[in-house]
């Protein structure tokens, strides 16, 4: 049973910028923690970024990743946002959208155990 889903990926330039989404599919779920992470091929799963409802406005970006991408959350809407700048060929990834309600996902949210509700993922691939 698909919970989230996740819009916003295609093809682009180096340099260039896309924005994802991601919505639940249906009613809300309460949702404390989202997150992005990605999947290179050949690679394991990659935290991306994460904001929660907790947070008081604060989100995580993985370290590698601060200034090109940021993300952003809808509490209300359980929806989560992530804008990609200055894009990359190593960018390319299919980009998954991760979500929970438990408490312990505020102190992992790098972690993909933290989550329990996963996106199909979007893929977005950079090119030169």
């Amino acid at each position: 049973q698909v919970q989230l889903v996740e819009s916003g990926g295609g093809s682009v330039n180096t340099g260039g910028s896309m924005t994802l989404s991601c919505a639940p599919s249906g009613r809300t779920f309460g949702w404390i923690t989202m997150a992005w992470f990605r999947q290179s091929p050949g690679k394991e799963r990659q935290f991306v970024a994460a904001a929660g409802s907790w947070s008081g406005g604060k989100t995580y970006v993985s370290d590698s990743l601060k200034g090109r991408f940021t993300v952003s959350m809808d509490n209300a809407k359980n929806e989560l946002t992530l804008q990609l700048n200055s894009l990359q060929p190593e960018d390319t990834a299919i980009y998954f959208c991760a979500a929970d309600r438990r408490s312990d996902s505020r102190a992992y949210y790098y972690r993909e155990a933290a989550y329990t509700s996963w996106g199909p993922g979007t893929q977005v691939t950079v090119s030169d």
